[in-house]
């Protein structure tokens, strides 16, 4: 019986300390299962912050937006394996916070890439600029010299146009007499001179008479009879190849009269050359 109660003693005393083993066992896992839970919702937390930095970068090389998308989906699946991975799975979240540590290394490669390649782009940029900058220029100097030359091409036709003076007209008879007098006349003869230039070209050049009446009726053969003056055609009275050669011309144009074309009155004189007006008169018939 005294073995019996010494034996019932020691199993009491050996199932107590089992006990206080599992309860403290119990408790420390317990508590080590909550470290472990704090740890995983702060490595997803990280992850979130991860794949929020992945998502904010942005790039315009299309080889390196495909990998960062790629990127991207792997955080995302990741995260999505550390929100279901047990707590108390210790090894598996320690291989997780690998990852993101790894993850980190990639992005900031990623970083160091698209900044390199903003700097490149903003070189690239900073270059086109200049480039514009100087085709602008050029092209203002174009423009400028452009103008100059049409001012210059303008001021060397002006300075070769022909000029005229003492433009007269006067009638004549059927034998060649001067008259004023319109019943009378049968030729109207504008003599004047070409005045002197030597920047224009010499040869031959076609001079046309315009003579109005004193109504502004155009005296004139045919309406088949014109030259171009100023982007239009206007008809003439008479014509005639002038031998120009640079120095003063005395000449003259004739126009043979129609009967009963003429009146008495004041008459008007225009001569043309090269498509320029060149001078002008007046003389009277009674």
């Amino acid at each position: 019986m005294k073995n019996n109660h010494i034996i019932i003693i020691v199993a009491a005393v050996i199932i107590a300390l089992l006990a206080g083993l599992y309860f403290n066992s119990r408790s420390e896992m317990a508590e080590m299962e909550e470290v472990f839970t704090e740890e995983k919702e702060l490595l997803i937390t990280e992850y979130q912050d991860l794949y929020t930095d992945f998502d904010s970068l942005r790039t315009n090389n299309s080889e390196l937006e495909l990998k960062l998308e790629q990127e991207r989906d792997r955080v995302a699946q990741l995260q999505d394996e550390l929100r279901t991975v047990k707590a108390s799975n210790a090894r598996r979240i320690k291989e997780l916070q690998g990852e993101l540590t790894a993850m980190r290394g990639v992005m900031r490669s990623f970083i160091v890439q698209i900044d390199s390649l903003n700097q490149t782009n903003e070189q690239l940029k900073k270059e086109n600029e200049g480039m514009r900058d100087q085709v602008a220029r050029a092209r203002r100097t174009e423009a400028e010299l452009k103008e100059k030359n049409e001012a210059l091409n303008d001021k060397v036709q002006l300075a070769a146009r022909l000029e005229t003076r003492n433009v007269k007209g006067e009638g004549l008879t059927s034998k060649e007499k001067s008259t004023n007098k319109y019943s009378r006349i049968a030729k109207i003869k504008v003599s004047f001179t070409i005045l002197k230039n030597i920047t224009s070209e010499t040869g031959i050049r076609n001079v046309y008479a315009r003579i109005e009446r004193p109504d502004g009726e155009l005296l004139m053969h045919s309406k088949n009879d014109t030259f171009k003056f100023e982007d239009q055609s206007l008809n003439f009275s008479a014509m005639r190849g002038i031998e120009y050669g640079g120095e003063d011309t005395d000449t003259y144009i004739v126009y043979t009269v129609d009967s009963g074309e003429l009146m008495a009155g004041e008459y008007r004189i225009e001569l043309f050359t090269d498509g320029e007006l060149i001078g002008n008169g007046k003389f009277t018939l009674n």
